[in-house]
């Protein structure tokens, strides 16, 4: 099964940037996330589409 959604912290490492710069990329609608309870996880679709949209 693919992996739907990631941590911050996993999602930051993967784009090779700091959580700051993660939470800049949400708060300006370029990554998508959801929120379970309170853990927030960044959807693996928007990582892909972000990286494409950048190359």
């Amino acid at each position: 099964m693919e992996t739907l959604a990631i941590p911050v912290k996993d999602a930051a490492k993967s784009l090779g940037i700091g959580r700051t710069k993660l939470y800049e990329l949400i708060g300006g609608g370029q990554l998508q996330t959801l929120q379970i309870g309170r853990r927030r996880l960044v959807k693996t679709d928007s990582i892909r589409a972000l990286v494409e949209k950048a190359a």
